[in-house]
């Protein structure tokens, strides 16, 4: 076992034209399973971090994260505490299941690059003529109202007004 931080996602540009294709949804994927994978396949595919080989993590999140919403909806309708036919208190099963199901997307999220911390490790090209490191800049802003007359705005103050308040 090796020791150290996670390997960071990295688009590879170099990628085998085996692998090189937008992986199929699975056939076995719940609805919203099959929704996600629609929302995320496409964009990280053009981003470079989804190839043919990762079509297994992506069905794993997704099936997750279809599990994790059925659980949530249904402890919208139900209690989450419940009673044992022997009488004793306990938490409903349904939380356990949205637990392990966000534990389970947690770690998919982490390997494909899907979590805000993530992101900032990816290595994504950027679009041509931007510059990554350099912060926008906000010149000017001007801030016009249409029933406001112009005598009512107040002049820039240059410093040497001498006129008493």
């Amino acid at each position: 076992m090796t020791r150290g931080r996670k390997p960071v996602p990295r688009p590879d540009a170099q990628r085998d034209s085996t692998l090189n294709a937008l992986p199929r949804c699975p056939d076995h994927l719940l609805p919203a399973a099959r929704k996600e994978w629609r929302r995320l396949a496409t964009p990280m595919f053009n981003a470079g971090i989804l190839t043919v080989a990762d079509r297994a993590a992506l069905a794993a999140y997704c099936q997750a994260w279809a599990r994790w919403v059925e659980a949530e909806e249904k402890l919208q309708t139900t209690a989450a505490l419940i009673k044992t036919p022997a009488g004793h208190v306990r938490q409903s099963p349904l939380i356990s299941i949205a637990n392990k199901q966000l534990e389970l997307m947690g770690k998919y999220m982490a390997e494909l690059g899907l979590t805000p911390a993530a992101r900032t490790r990816l290595d994504l090209p950027t679009p041509a003529g931007a510059n990554a490191h350099t912060p926008a800049r906000i010149e000017r802003i001007i801030i016009a109202a249409a029933d406001v007359e112009s005598e009512a705005l107040p002049e820039a103050s240059t410093g040497n007004n001498t006129e008493a308040p």
